[in-house]
């Protein structure tokens, strides 16, 4: 009989992983599931201003669907993971720009409709900020009035696309002056949602003010009211007090000219009073005079992709070659918060190209009050999971 040998080998096992190998292993697979999720499917978002109060308030996060217009690819692929602009924390640009991509979007659900909340990046420069590529320049959220080819005009607040009254969303706000000779107080504002929660560079934004009169012969400052925007629903609850002398809209007369109104001196718009004109729509020619330079001058200038533009009053020239006409190469939209009286929107910088479109907010997932009364009272329990309408 034969002897079984016994054989001995190396095992064909890997070597096991160190904790700090498994521990940077599990932060990159983390990062690279967290990158791909933020460019194919969702994005958090949070609201920063009081532009599309009471819809969304100041402290909202939200999530918004880059399915909905289908996913644009990006323009600038050097940038470090899961940032926007900076570095956490620094002033290091996240980005290169070495490498510039032609920009293109997927098939999506839908497109964008009248009356969705989009958020986008912010078409002009901003004042003291880099021009950044079209993906890192800063987010805002608005909802679309207008889409490509719509004749959009608003009239005393109404706004009207294509001489249709648009419906006016439920929690939208604007300015009201409310006369009493009561005293009210911030417990008071805050029982309606009438707070101060927004912090500008500029200092704190006044959601409310009272309107006082001062008498020479007295001496003595009488109170006339409050100045504040809110809601009609809430407005209605104010006319049942006793208290409550009367209700005032604040709203602009129609041919007075408003200082930074897009269109300029050309039109005799205001915020409350403006238009009508045509959002421009891809393949729409438009004839080159001085009422449509003051409209889309800018427009062909700055989001056309044309070299060497000069534009005066009186004409554009393409390549140092004047043209009567110009039609456009992509869709516009435009955008206009629910708080309409203070709102920085396309009444006062223009139009929303379509390659700036990012996606469709689609729900509130967290709120917290930026100046809580106590500390319960951080989150707003009411506005969790609510769908964006």
């Amino acid at each position: 009989m034969f002897k079984k040998k016994k054989v001995t080998g190396e095992s064909s096992a890997s070597p096991k992983k160190s904790p700090l190998r498994e521990w940077s292993d599990s932060v990159l697979f983390a990062v690279i599931a967290a990158t791909l999720i933020r460019f194919l499917t969702f994005e958090a978002f949070a609201i920063p201003t009081p532009s599309m109060e009471n819809s969304l308030m100041v402290g909202d996060y939200l999530f918004v669907s880059k399915l909905h217009y289908g996913i644009r690819t990006p323009k600038t692929p050097l940038q470090v993971p899961l940032t926007h602009q900076k570095i956490w924390g620094t002033d290091i640009p996240s980005y290169h720009t070495a490498i510039q991509l032609p920009t293109f979007r997927l098939p999506g659900f839908s497109k964008v409709k009248n009356g969705d909340v989009v958020v986008f990046n912010f078409p002009p420069p901003k004042p003291g900020e880099p021009d950044y590529p079209i993906d890192l320049r800063t987010n805002v959220i608005k909802r679309c009035v207008g889409i490509p080819g719509d004749k959009v005009e608003i009239r005393q607040e109404q706004v009207f696309v294509n001489d249709n009254a648009l419906p006016v969303p439920t929690r939208s706000e604007t300015t009201y002056f409310v006369r009493t000779t009561e005293v009210l107080n911030e417990r008071f504002f805050r029982k309606y949602n009438i707070i101060n929660d927004y912090q500008s560079p500029e200092g704190p934004f006044i959601n409310w003010q009272p309107i006082e009169v001062y008498d020479e012969a007295t001496n003595a400052t009488t109170l006339k009211g409050y100045w504040f925007n809110t809601t009609p629903d809430v407005i209605s609850q104010f006319k049942e007090f006793e208290w409550v002398k009367g209700v005032e809209l604040t709203t602009e007369q129609p041919g007075t000219v408003a200082q930074g109104i897009y269109g300029g001196s050309a039109f005799a718009w205001n915020r409350d009073n403006f238009g009508p004109l045509t959002v421009p729509q891809k393949g729409m020619t438009i004839p080159v005079n001085r009422q449509t330079i003051a409209l889309y001058g800018l427009v062909i200038e700055r989001y056309e992709g044309n070299d060497a533009v000069e534009i005066t009053t009186e004409s554009i020239r393409l390549k140092g070659q004047p043209i009567t006409s110009y039609t456009f190469r992509q869709d516009y939209y435009f955008m206009m918060g629910d708080n309409r009286h203070n709102s920085d929107d396309s009444r006062y910088w223009g139009f929303v190209p379509e390659d700036h479109i990012v996606g469709k907010a689609v729900f509130v997932w967290m709120s917290l009050d930026p100046v809580p009364a106590n500390a319960w009272n951080k989150i707003r329990w009411s506005r969790l999971f609510r769908v964006i309408e």
